[in-house]
């Protein structure tokens, strides 16, 4: 991956799943590949034949699956997961799917979230006698799933009963494949059926497009689905209707998701174009072209140019061949890492004040470097428009935002982060302004926890403590 001072923004992952179909783990694939921009750490599938079997490795998903492993893993069911670390960290021992091996049959279990009471409840299951062969959080529901009793269903409904914090998870079993939404809605899931009449469950309905499947509807918060013999069958884990609520994180629709994918029936690009229009509407600048930094932020450019009336360019253009395994050997080649990744249009910036439309801020250092190219490459004024709220609070759901300390808008305000970047302006979009973007008159069903300091859940320990522990 290239250095962490440019690596801005990381989410934990994207999860896959598919039940009754026989190219069950190659569909899988696709789906992951499909889902790469999750996490480009690691890669895993979990497929069904007579008993699970099992394949992950670190790296990209094309690096972790060769053709003949693909077919290796044959079967008629699978869960795959791509991962980013947040909790828990790196290293094969935290690679998903897990699979436990038990009397009772084999079980696969893959995660996209962030459990708030990981630590609550791995204390209470190692009081109890369970040792984690893994960091993960997301391996604590398997033990919670062993320590219930009933069918597996109810076993399993009383196993979420106990989590908290953002999920969604996949479980995979020889009789069944089962999925279940966080009851906040923080993560995304949604159900796709292919031609053959399969279903298909994934964190974005980008991956089901790669596949032919067609888009059935999203995981309700708080829902558990099972599918088993062609058929769908659905319940709440929840007590009680009041414990619902649908808070899908905002970063989502910022950064995270593909443009292409639908979220709750809200397309990504739309939502971001309408937040460049926004974004104008509340700070306007005075300039001759919008440009944004590829690829997030070209959506919310396009928006502010057309609301603006200013021409929209393409004055950034991506290295797209900048991968994981760049090498920055000296502190000189560090420093040129920025160019390594982005160059900027000479003859679209040159004499030009330029408004750069950017997706988010976190610790500023690539921003001070973009800014300092498009200058160097001529342009007379730089505006920075940021087409979310300034990150100001760490996330404890799921995404990388980083400790309080390395957020710089916890530590300046809005005209001294200007001056650090060395914009000529520099604004952030309202929370108001990117809830009404997104969800319209509903807009205040969001978790902008990172913006405003408000959280979705409690965090079982003083905000200090946890910003520091698990980070």
């Amino acid at each position: 991956m290239i250095s962490n001072d440019l690596a801005e923004l990381h989410e934990e992952c994207g999860v896959f799943g598919i039940y009754g179909d026989p190219n069950a783990a190659r569909l899988t694939y696709y789906g992951l590949h499909a889902l790469q921009h999750r996490g480009q750490e690691a890669a895993g599938i979990c497929v069904k034949r007579h008993h699970l079997h099992i394949h992950k490795g670190e790296g990209l998903v094309t690096e972790v699956f060769s053709a003949d492993k693909i077919d290796e893993l044959a079967g008629d069911a699978a869960i795959g997961h791509v991962r980013y670390s947040t909790a828990g960290g790196g290293g094969i021992l935290n690679v998903q799917p897990f699979l436990f091996k038990t009397l009772d049959g084999d079980m696969g279990i893959c995660h996209n979230g962030n459990l708030v009471n990981a630590n609550v409840l791995k204390r209470k299951l190692e009081d109890q006698g369970s040792i984690f062969n893994s960091q993960s959080d997301t391996e604590v529901l398997g033990h919670l799933i062993k320590r219930n009793y009933g069918h597996f269903i109810d076993r399993l409904c009383a196993s979420l009963r106990e989590l908290d914090g953002a999920f969604a998870f996949l479980v995979l079993l020889e009789s069944g494949l089962y999925a279940a939404r966080d009851k906040y809605g923080l993560r995304p899931l949604s159900i796709g059926q292919l031609p053959s009449g399969a279903y298909v469950l994934a964190s974005e309905t980008c991956a089901f497009d790669i596949i032919g499947a067609k888009f059935v509807r999203d995981v309700l918060p708080g829902e558990v689905i099972r599918i088993r013999k062609g058929e769908i069958k659905s319940c709440f884990y929840t007590r009680s209707p009041k414990d619902v609520s649908d808070h899908l994180c905002a970063m989502e629709f910022i950064y995270f998701s593909r443009p292409d994918s639908n979220l709750e029936g809200i397309n990504v690009h739309a939502a971001r174009k309408r937040a460049g229009k926004v974004l104008f509407e509340e700070s306007p600048a005075e300039a001759d072209v919008v440009i944004g930094v590829p690829d997030s932020s070209l959506s919310a450019a396009t928006g502010y140019a057309e609301a603006s009336g200013i021409p929209y360019e393409m004055g950034l253009i991506k290295n797209k061949y900048v991968g994981r395994t760049f090498i920055q050997p000296t502190q000189e080649l560090r420093e040129l890492g920025v160019r390594m990744k982005l160059s900027a249009v000479h003859s679209i910036v040159q004499g030009k004040r330029v408004v750069m439309v950017d997706d988010s801020i976190v610790r500023g250092t690539t921003s001070k470097r973009i800014v300092a190219l498009l200058k160097e490459a001529g342009a007379t004024e730089v505006h920075v428009r940021i087409a979310s709220p300034a990150i100001k609070f760490p996330c404890f759901y799921g995404v990388d935002t980083s400790t309080l300390e390395e957020l710089i808008s916890h530590r300046m305000d809005v005209d001294a982060l200007c001056d650090y970047i060395q914009a000529d302006s520099l604004a952030f979009i309202s929370v108001e302004g990117l809830s009404k973007s997104v969800r319209g008159e509903n807009g205040d069903a969001l978790c902008c926890s990172c913006f405003t300091g408000d959280y979705v859940t409690k965090l079982y320990d003083s905000f200090d403590k946890a910003n520091k522990d698990r980070k």
